[in-house]
């Protein structure tokens, strides 16, 4: 059987715990009450939950994902442009229901006989069964009545005092056949109770109530929120309890420390990483979420904190709520019913008056008297994680208190006394923020792999063999001169998944951070022979005696930014000769134009030595440019085109990898050595990824990403990369030239519109909608692609920008112009039609 949990509600009445939560994910013993519905479906085996979502929706989304961890399917439904009401958001997933279905509340506590229900409702042959509970109070809630079958004749939705005629009440569980939905209206506002329930009795359908014994409570209010955690911890109702019942009614989760002095009365819960301070005291009736620290003194009477609260030393909190990563300072009082929303800070010797609410991310003052409602203001929050890591601009987003905090909550993510290793390019800048991040990263209890000033392709060799959980790299950006890029990578040297870089954006958000005792912070390592790692890696992946025979000469520019240079005394060790420039370390950054000076430079050099190449390494050893035996630079698609060809020749039946708007030329060079290609989204992380997962992979990248070579480690290498290019042209019997001369000839433009980011979802649903969905690829962006042919557009919105680019492709330049004119057109009509639409509704 299938449910359908009803979770859009957006909690009006319990702010300011849901200013920005929705009411479902307000934790009830340290967990969202949607997982204690979850449960207690599950153990009714109902193991297949739809979602309906309307307020922030990506709050449950990104905590339950596809139900798995929870022992579940979860499939969402969200209701996008107006709430659709308790049946009409049903009603918009009717086709997933196909028989008996269970419709429950997303905001009540129960334990509920749910099977006892469901074999009522076939018995009775019902079309739509109520699960009813007996209430002392009525007056909020429907009531119904019912005959001696069970039968319902008359309900009365929130009668007045006047109006009550039972004390049983609809709880918002209800079992329906798929067909009494045919009675709703598509895509229009209704309710099971004040609209479908009604016009079912009218019509003589055959509707039932099943009055379930055991606990329900509806948490509608801020004290019913507050009963239904006391309930709990006295075993009213029957829930599951995520930590140890270390002692009778005393509930202790992992990693946490309680001072020896400290008294506890239970029953308490107490969460994961905790620290409870010397002579704390902590009444029967308190919840105490995960990261919580404790100061000496405290006391905590019937209190719940959510997660990440600091409370400090002498603190009083009374029957209030403490929601997630807000701070109570040294002697602040909390009184009783009392609720302080998230990321607030209450502080020394303050006090909150009884009853008082505090909206997110405020500030009382040292000493001040709050008698009157703090209301919410709005808080700004950006993404953490972009296309490729955390970036921004150097010292003013990216600053030490920020690398602080990031640290920290990358650490928060990570097991206590786990390894990272953390690398950075050698600017001041980057060792800056290193340092700041090392800091955070320590504070939480986590040790540190220095490996100083490394270039990247390094530390992703050197990460696997450490025994270390991940890793972070600061550098100036590649692109951007004023950017500081961090990047963290998993125990194998990839870019993190996109998952893992949430927990860390919720961590870092919610300030749900946990604190190190003295004796657990982390420690600092400055590992030895890094580069000696990395060295017997390289070797053990290249022909050294194709090498040492091949008598290369090659000149490599490192424009003054190299971190780790080894690959010249390694192609000295292999026979080779290598000539370098620019190989000094300036503290300041290159400048486009001066960067194109030097390519020019080395074109000169390469010319006047006979060298066999050139090399500009640039982006901490991960990207190239080549420039031929001649002195012309190959770059960008050609330079792709050009390691495709050399790589499957070397390789024949090989795979390799390229983002979607890659040259079509990588597929006409496949066909000619019986290669496979595999396409991926535009960015790194999917590069890797793919590289790391799929069989028989030689290369993967592109000329304007770098290449990697999944056998030595998952990440772009612009050293190894050098080195392979002198085997594999000696092997062939090649020069960069020769091989230039033989790739295919492919028409590949680019061209960039501005874009809005409101619009950009229109305009790719536009594109879908007005081509056939056999001509279209949707790896990334959309795709159209011409039949039998090597054609094709590519519409890719920007990651980061409000830009849309136009990738065309094809063996005929006409066509490639002709589309070209023609798509840019489209997309900047659209464009203009929304935006003035836009202007015509406000």
């Amino acid at each position: 059987m299938r449910a359908v949990l009803m979770a859009g509600g957006s909690g009006t009445r319990l702010r300011p715990l849901t200013c920005d939560l929705p009411k479902p994910m307000v934790p009830i013993l340290n967990r969202p009450i949607a997982e204690h519905i979850i449960n207690l479906l599950k153990r009714h085996n109902i193991n297949e939950v739809i979602a309906t979502l309307h307020y922030l929706p990506d709050a449950l989304r990104d905590y339950f994902q596809d139900g798995a961890d929870f022992g579940v399917q979860m499939t969402y439904a969200v209701e996008e442009d107006q709430p659709l009401g308790t049946a009409g958001c049903v009603k918009n997933i009717a086709e997933l229901l196909d028989e008996t279905f269970l419709v429950i509340s997303g905001d009540s506590i129960t334990d509920f006989d749910l099977t006892g229900a469901i074999e009522f409702h076939k018995q009775q042959k019902s079309k739509a069964t109520l699960i009813l509970t007996r209430v002392p109070n009525p007056i909020e809630f429907g009531v119904v009545i019912t005959d001696s079958y069970g039968r319902i004749n008359r309900f009365l939705e929130k009668p007045s005092t006047s109006e009550i005629f039972s004390d049983t009440v609809n709880t918002g569980t209800y079992i329906l056949e798929p067909e009494v939905l045919d009675y709703l209206p598509e895509n229009t506002e209704s309710d099971f109770s004040s609209f479908l329930f009604p016009l079912l009795l009218a019509k003589g359908e055959p509707m039932y109530g099943y009055i379930a014994k055991g606990y329900w409570c509806d948490v509608g209010h801020l004290d019913a929120y507050r009963e239904s955690q006391y309930d709990a911890l006295e075993r009213k109702v029957k829930l599951d309890v995520a930590y140890n019942e270390v002692s009778p009614g005393l509930w202790v989760g992992q990693n946490t420390y309680i001072d020896q002095s400290a008294k506890i009365e239970p029953p308490v819960v107490i969460g994961d990483n905790c620290r409870i301070g010397a002579r704390v005291q902590i009444e029967a009736g308190s919840v105490v979420g995960d990261n919580v620290t404790i100061g000496a003194d405290a006391s905590l009477k019937r209190p719940i904190v959510w997660n990440g609260a600091i409370l400090g030393d002498e603190a009083h909190l009374s029957a209030c709520v403490i929601a997630r990563g807000t701070r109570v300072d040294r002697r602040a009082h909390v009184l009783e019913g009392a609720v302080v929303g998230s990321l607030s800070t209450v502080g020394e010797e303050a006090q909150i008056s009884p009853f008082v609410r505090v909206w997110p991310s405020k500030k009382i003052e040292s000493g001040a008297t709050l008698n009157l409602n703090l209301i919410w203001g709005n808080t700004a929050q950006r993404n953490l994680f972009g296309q490729r890591g955390v970036q921004g601009l150097a010292n003013i987003d990216i600053t030490p208190e920020f690398a602080v905090k990031l640290g920290a909550a990358y650490g928060s993510t990570l097991k206590p006394g786990s390894k990272v290793t953390v690398s950075r390019d050698q600017r001041n800048i980057s060792r800056m923020v290193t340092r700041s991040l090392i800091a955070g990263l320590m504070s939480v209890g986590i040790d540190i792999q220095n490996l100083d000033a490394t270039a990247i392709p390094i530390t992703r060799t050197v990460i696997p063999t450490m025994g270390v959980a991940g890793g972070i790299h600061v550098r100036v950006h590649p692109d951007r001169a004023d950017y500081i890029l961090i990047e963290f990578m998993d125990d194998k040297g990839i870019n993190l998944s996109k998952p893992k870089e949430k927990k860390i954006e919720g961590a870092f958000f919610k300030e749900d951070m946990r604190r190190a005792l003295i004796h657990e912070v982390g420690d600092v390592a400055y590992p030895s022979q890094v580069a000696d790692i990395y060295c017997m890696a390289f070797e053990k992946f290249l022909h050294i005696d194709t090498i040492r025979n091949s008598r290369a000469k090659v000149v490599i520019d490192y424009v003054y930014a190299v971190s780790g240079a080894v690959l010249p005394q390694m192609l000295d060790q292999f026979g080779a000769d290598a000539v370098v420039l620019n190989a000094s370390l300036n503290k300041s950054a290159m400048s486009a134009t001066n960067r194109e000076g030097l390519l020019t430079q080395l074109g000169h050099v390469v010319e006047a030595l006979k060298a066999n190449f050139g090399i500009q390494v640039s982006a901490n050893g991960e990207q190239l440019i080549l420039v031929d035996e001649s002195g012309m630079p190959i770059r960008g698609e050609i330079l792709t085109a050009l390691m495709v060809d050399m790589v499957l020749t070397s390789h024949p039946r090989g795979a390799v990898v390229v983002p979607v708007h890659a040259s079509s030329a990588v597929e006409q060079i496949a066909r000619r050595h019986d290669g496979k290609v595999i396409r991926t989204k535009a960015n790194p992380t999917a590069l890797m990824e793919a590289c790391n997962k799929n069989p028989n992979v030689m290369l993967g990248g592109s000329g304007d990403t770098g290449f990697i070579f999944p056998e030595l480690h998952p990440g772009f290498d612009a050293m190894f990369c050098i080195a392979k290019i002198i085997e594999m042209l000696t092997i062939q019997e090649r020069s960069l030239a020769s091989v230039r001369s033989e790739l295919p000839r492919v028409i590949h433009k680019t061209y960039t519109v501005r874009c809005p980011w409101t619009v950009k979802g229109a305009l790719m649903r536009y594109l879908v909608e007005t081509h056939p969905a056999q001509n279209l690829e949707l790896i990334d962006g959309v795709k159209i692609c011409q039949p039998y042919d090597d054609s094709w557009i590519l519409v890719l919105p920007d990651a980061s920008e409000p830009l849309v680019h136009l990738y065309i492709n094809s063996n005929d330049r006409d066509w490639v112009d002709s589309t070209l004119r023609d798509y840019r057109a489209r997309v900047q009509m659209f464009i203009e039609r929304e935006e003035e639409a836009v202007v015509a509704e406000v």
